[in-house]
């Protein structure tokens, strides 16, 4: 009777696995999963300096472990940056192109590019925020300070 309990507790662990793992997938509804919704907009063609801005474009995909811890990163320096720089995300499993293009082997990798459309610095695996932030002030995109917006004009002095 004691195996029995356990075969019972083992077989629902299974089944329940079984049912999450196709309700994340989107087996059983058409919207969006938690998941797909938490993964910043993906970009499938890229012009670096097409805009007159430094760019940033983080190569990789939506299922890569690193790639997915800078998930987050990305959408805070989207955020952040808009007006200021393009932030971007590639995911080169589904536009193999893109990865050919930067001529990128591994995921995920980073690429800075000058406001001229110049490459400037590249970066393999996964890269905290701080030297993000630090690359860009380099490359002369720079936040401004708390209470002053991109578009309005502020006194100095």
């Amino acid at each position: 009777m004691k195996r029995f309990g356990i075969f019972i507790i083992v077989a629902g662990c299974l089944v329940g696995g079984m049912l999450a793992a196709s309700y994340g997938l989107g087996l059983f509804d058409k919207g969006l999963s938690a998941k797909e919704a938490a993964v910043p907009p993906v970009h499938t063609q890229v012009t670096p300096g097409a805009s007159g801005k430094v760019t940033m474009i983080d190569v990789g995909a939506t299922e890569c472990i690193p790639c997915k811890m800078m998930a987050p990163i990305m959408e805070e320096l989207e955020k952040e940056y808009a007006g200021i720089a393009d932030i971007i995300f590639v995911d080169v499993w589904k536009n193999p192109a893109e990865g050919r293009k930067y001529g990128v082997q591994t995921i995920p990798t980073q690429i800075f590019f000058d406001n001229y459309g110049k490459e400037v610095f590249r970066h393999v695996g996964f890269l905290d925020k701080k030297p993000i932030v630090e690359i860009l002030t380099r490359l002369g995109a720079v936040r401004p300070g708390p209470g002053i917006s991109v578009d309005s004009p502020h006194k100095e002095g």
